[in-house]
């Protein structure tokens, strides 16, 4: 066999190898990202689907279980519409009221949500608190001259 063709050959098997590794590591990391609205008008379509969805937390809700680490509570997506979920590890820190719940995991044939992963996000924290429209370049500026 000629250097070239080892050469060729090795190659292909190694890029074979990292396609194959992408291939396999992918699914449980795929899904679908859809509004909880959505989820529950077509559940039957997303059963035992791994989906990702969000919503504000229920207040009143939360199920803290410490002695089992599991987690029950309900979100609410933007038409009112409620999603009961189940998560068996720890709670986050900044879990209460008003907070944006974003929850990656399995939708069951009971109607409840299996949250695999789940994240919090605080709105005001990602709205902007100014008008663009007001900025001052020069204020901005002092501030880094002061720094």
């Amino acid at each position: 066999m000629k250097k070239n063709m080892k050469v060729v050959l090795g190659s292909s098997m190694i890029i074979v190898s990292i396609l194959a590794m992408l291939i396999i590591a992918t699914p449980s990391s795929s899904g679908s990202e859809i509004t909880i609205d959505h989820l529950k008008d077509n559940w039957d379509e997303f059963t035992e689907s791994y989906v990702t969805t969000e919503g504000y937390l229920v207040g009143g809700t939360v199920d803290w279980n410490a002695d089992d680490i599991e987690l029950r509570f309900d979100i609410e997506g933007e038409d009112g519409q409620v999603l009961s979920v189940y998560h068996q590890g720890v709670q986050p820190d900044n879990f209460e009221e008003d907070v944006i719940i974003i929850v990656h995991g399995n939708t069951q044939s009971d109607g409840i949500f299996e949250a695999e992963k789940i994240q919090t996000r605080c709105p005001s924290v990602y709205e902007g608190t100014m008008d663009p429209k007001d900025y001052d370049p020069e204020v901005h500026r002092q501030l880094e001259l002061d720094e």
